[in-house]
């Protein structure tokens, strides 16, 4: 066995793939707000040094997916009703824009591609309760936003809706991304006609609707899964 197959596959993760992994991990809702990462512990999970580890950490603590805290550790970002309301107002502004210019700009092969995504959705609210619909209900945006071409606004558009997955899994209550994924098919539907100022008012019903189906009181604590368990486990 040579140096290279005795290498396990896990060791060759970049800081990047190993950042990208945790962030779907958080956006799925398999790495509940509050959760401490242990640097350790993701090691030995991706295979990789501590030092890469905290590079992948740094990476998300940019994007407002993690907080560092000094002597502490790295933490699942919890963010406050005062933040999600900046966000979701964020959200209202670029994402008019992004709408009128997705109409702009959307081919044929575009709009199959977000038929399929929203089939994708239906199949994932259909399995009540799948890991993967909040970050397909989230994709939504970012793929209108790869249509448009203009990759500061996708950059932008995919750290807005990451963060603002961790703020409907605190707050919003799942019933709701059914509904969510039905106003996507009617955006869709109508930027597919041409009428880009009535996609723009669907897009901005679209996140008032969201926004206002948070509730910010009586909120529950998720229970944590399998995965959040072993980055809670002793580092020893």
């Amino acid at each position: 066995m040579t140096d290279q197959e005795a290498v396990p596959a896990q060791a060759v993760e970049s800081a990047e793939s190993i950042a990208r992994d945790i962030a779907e991990a958080i956006a799925e809702h398999r790495l509940p707000p509050g959760t401490k990462l242990r640097e350790e512990a993701l090691g030995r999970a991706y295979g990789v040094s501590r030092t890469k580890v905290r590079a992948a950490l740094l990476m998300l603590s940019k994007e407002k997916l993690i907080e560092i805290v000094h002597d502490k550790g790295a933490f699942v970002a919890k963010p406050s009703a005062a933040e999600a309301r900046e966000i979701f107002a964020v959200r209202r502004i670029l994402e008019a824009a992004l709408a009128r210019e997705f109409v702009a700009k959307a081919s044929a092969g575009d709009y199959r591609r977000l038929r399929d995504h929203l089939a994708a959705e239906q199949a994932a609210l259909a399995s009540h309760g799948s890991s993967q619909r909040t970050r397909l209900l989230g994709d939504f945006h970012v793929l209108m936003s790869e249509v448009v071409g203009n990759s500061v606004l996708t950059d932008t558009i995919r750290e807005l809706v990451a963060r603002s997955s961790l703020i409907t899994m605190l707050y919003q209550p799942s019933s709701d991304a059914e509904c969510s994924s039905v106003e996507h098919g009617a955006i869709l539907d109508v930027a597919e006609s041409g009428n880009a100022e009535e996609t723009v008012q669907l897009m901005l019903r679209h996140l008032e609707h969201v926004e206002a189906g948070l509730r910010f009181d009586g909120v529950e604590t998720p229970k944590r899964d399998l995965i959040s368990a072993l980055l809670m486990a002793n580092d020893g």
